[in-house]
């Protein structure tokens, strides 16, 4: 949205998702096969994969995938973080809709994973409790990279540390899910479930899924 048109306050914020609900609506009696069938998912949902993604505005994930209404079971938070609401969810939709993929979708440029390098080549960087724990949960991934990069006493790359360190926090996020629920260990074992990680690009748009 061009910075003349964008909200200067909550208010008006309120007023263009209003706005834009209502175009919603409208569509909803047009011919796009998506649209169509939301009557269908009232009652039911079959979603073809669950997808933890980051809560980063400029990764919204059904655009990404190009899926429509119904195709993903989205769960996202700042940093593609894993925790127990985020394993009760996607537990959720692995035995309740019997989704056979997860992805854990990370992406460039991550402000999550920024903060957290950032405490690492400056300890006195500080954040608010909250934000903390998220970069407390991102920190394990990050934290054997830095140590790497800092062993020869030279100065520290940031962009290849950063670059390095999501990667890292996707395939952290990866083996949480995998060892971290014994219901989603049991799917996984049997086959039943794919977990994968994967990377979107910012610049390029592009997805490319990681080796975990």
């Amino acid at each position: 949205m061009p910075n003349d048109k964008r909200p200067k306050t909550g208010a008006e914020a309120l007023e263009l998702l209003k706005e834009g609900n209502a175009r919603y609506v409208d569509s909803l009696s047009s011919t796009d096969p998506s649209m169509q069938k939301r009557p269908e998912l009232v009652s039911d949902q079959d979603p073809l994969a669950i997808i933890l993604g980051c809560s980063d505005a400029r990764v919204p994930v059904e655009i990404v995938f190009d899926q429509g209404l119904g195709d993903l079971f989205v769960i996202r938070v700042a940093g593609n973080v894993v925790a127990p609401s985020q394993i009760g969810s996607i537990e959720f939709a692995a035995e309740t809709f019997g989704t056979k993929l997860v992805v854990v979708l990370g992406h460039s440029h991550c402000g999550a994973v920024t903060a957290c390098v950032e405490t690492l080549i400056n300890p006195e960087q500080s954040y608010s409790p909250n934000l903390q724990s998220i970069v407390d949960r991102i920190r394990p991934s990050v934290y054997n990279l830095h140590e790497l990069a800092t062993a020869n006493g030279q100065d520290v790359d940031a962009d290849e540390l950063l670059s390095r360190s999501i990667r890292a926090n996707v395939r952290m996020s990866v083996s949480q899910l995998k060892h971290g629920s014994r219901s989603l260990e049991d799917l996984s074992a049997n086959g039943q479930l794919l977990i994968v990680g994967a990377e979107y690009d910012l610049e390029t748009g592009k997805v490319r899924f990681l080796d975990v």
